[in-house]
């Protein structure tokens, strides 16, 4: 692995201006390891919030039953918001030495996790003892936070995008909800339709600020069948006949039909809860995005559809996929390693408990049924066992995920150093959305003198 200094230098940078001290921080857990008595302590973040109170009680409840199981683990929660991973917030929190002792971070996070310093190799920890599915992990998973042939995270979701419709827009707006836009000429007249037949809906809504926007121009200049970096990974390759058409698109939708709506720089959160709010006819997102809509942000599933990436012709030529693991901060304990293990294995890694615990979700009215995390290796007793699970607790119509599962694209995944690139590109999406006058031209231009900075900074 090159080690990219640019992202230490924005880390240091970023920590400076929310005023974290780095010096009055350390890279060990607050409370003792292991007390007099033998039993370990660890802190976890990711718990949900207050206001996501079914999610809370959830967390809250495995909680007290994994240490009922376990009695020689204390389990130490931390909430950092909604989405668990704001990219500025967490190289900040990278930066200032503040993570907690078991971590969740994106895929695309290792590069600048071990450049912090802080993560801990937990090869020799993770196995079937610690983590009982551990063989079942799809391999390509775990692969992605490994480096030099060390793991540093365990998986606990993969996805891959793919069109998020809303289907009492569709017909409100004379259009067929079960023939969604295959294309973004497509996306364009639906949108314009959507718009037109409920003001103040956003026919398509897009991310624009928070490293979401240049997430989702990379998911966009996929499905023209792009890519954000050469195929050497050394120089910028999105100014250029298909980074164009990206936003153009966009700039097309958003002044030309005005069919985007007004407000703009939206961040993960915003978008998804004017799409609760059934003022977003599409955008581009996971299934489980109609997760977060139901269990977070208050909609109705059945007004929901997802359906495969469209493409500049047809469907997308190939679909953005991507995923979260836990870290472990370096500096723990073999017992703490192995207590982290055992939580995240029982948290997210075990059918029937945590996030696979269906059983319990169903009457909460938290979808079940969505075709994500593919977490298991097709084939393996614990991706028999989820689908059986899933399948046998389903309060979802599977209709909702048919296309998208009917028509699977192939999946790329983020490119190298992508939070860093995100924020770069976020500037091209928000000024397409935010200026009716903006220079195509020019903002590919300066973005990609940006991401070669940052490339030959990290050589």
């Amino acid at each position: 692995m090159s080690a990219p200094q640019y992202r230490k230098a924005v880390a240091y940078a970023l920590a400076a201006g929310l005023g974290l001290s780095l010096a009055a921080c350390s890279t060990k857990s607050d409370d003792a390891a292991t007390d007099a008595n033998g039993k370990v302590t660890i802190t976890v973040d990711c718990q949900p919030v207050g206001t996501e109170k079914d999610l809370l009680a959830n967390w809250n409840a495995d909680v007290a039953a994994f240490q009922k199981d376990n009695p020689d683990i204390t389990i130490k929660s931390v909430s950092v918001g909604q989405q668990c991973n704001n990219p500025p917030d967490f190289t900040a929190r990278l930066a200032g030495g503040t993570m907690t002792d078991v971590f969740y971070g994106y895929m695309t996070d290792l590069s600048q996790v071990l450049d912090s310093g802080q993560a801990m190799d937990i090869t020799e920890y993770a196995n079937k003892d610690t983590v009982p599915t551990f063989d079942s992990i799809d391999p390509a998973l775990t692969k992605v936070f490994t480096d030099g042939g060390k793991l540093y995270a365990l998986p606990v979701k993969n996805y891959s995008m793919g069109l998020v419709y809303n289907k009492t827009l569709f017909q409100k707006a004379g259009l067929d909800p079960a023939s969604p836009p295959k294309t973004w000429a497509e996306v364009r007249t639906a949108a314009k339709k959507i718009a037109d037949a409920d003001k103040g809906t956003a026919g398509y809504a897009e991310y624009s600020a928070g490293n979401t926007g240049g997430w989702h121009f990379t998911a966009e200049l996929y499905s023209q069948g792009g890519q954000i970096l050469s195929e050497d990974g050394k120089k910028a390759d999105f100014n250029n006949a298909l980074g164009k058409q990206v936003l153009q698109n966009l700039k097309d939708m958003r002044y030309g039909d005005n069919s985007m709506g007004t407000r703009q720089l939206l961040q993960w959160g915003d978008l998804l809860t004017n799409a609760a709010a059934g003022k977003v006819g599409m955008f581009v997102g996971a299934p489980d995005a109609t997760q977060a809509i139901v269990s977070q942000f208050k909609g109705k599933y059945e007004d929901w559809a997802v359906a495969p990436l469209p493409g500049q012709d047809g469907l997308a030529k190939s679909t953005l996929g991507g995923g979260e693991g836990y870290f472990f901060k370096k500096g723990l304990t073999p017992e703490q390693v192995k207590a982290g293990l055992k939580w995240v294995a029982y948290e997210k890694l075990t059918v029937g408990k945590g996030q696979f615990d269906y059983p319990r979700a169903k009457p909460q009215n938290y979808p079940v049924g969505v075709p994500q995390p593919l977490l298991f290796a097709p084939g393996t007793e614990a991706q028999k066992a989820e689908v059986e699970l899933r399948k046998a607790n389903a309060n979802v119509d599977p209709a909702i995920y048919a296309l998208f599962e009917n028509q699977q694209l192939p999946i790329k995944g983020e490119p190298t150093n992508a939070q860093a690139i995100y924020a770069v590109l976020d500037s091209a999406m928000s000024g397409v959305l935010t200026n009716p006058n903006a220079n195509i031209d020019e903002l590919l231009k300066t973005a990609e003198t940006k991401v070669n900075q940052l490339l030959a900074a990290g050589s």
